[in-house]
């Protein structure tokens, strides 16, 4: 019973979806002006960042984990 009544709440709250907007005008706007590109640049340059920067803490922590197990 909680499975029907958990699926019928589910379905009601999808059914709101399909009555919202479908366009964003923000995106639309920045992509008829090109912006678009300079927001998805920016993003791009901040997970590269991010990638970039965990990859060197996991270097530097295989480093020291290397080093605290030879010492014991």
């Amino acid at each position: 019973m909680k499975k029907i009544f958990f699926s019928l709440i589910l379905m009601i709250a999808t059914l709101q979806l399909f009555a919202q907007d479908n366009g964003v005008e923000m995106a639309d706007s920045l992509r008829s002006n090109g912006k678009i590109y300079v927001v998805v640049i920016c993003i791009v340059i901040i997970l590269v960042g991010l990638l970039a920067y965990l990859f060197a803490i996991d270097k530097r922590l295989k480093k020291i984990e290397k080093e605290n197990h030879n010492s014991k």
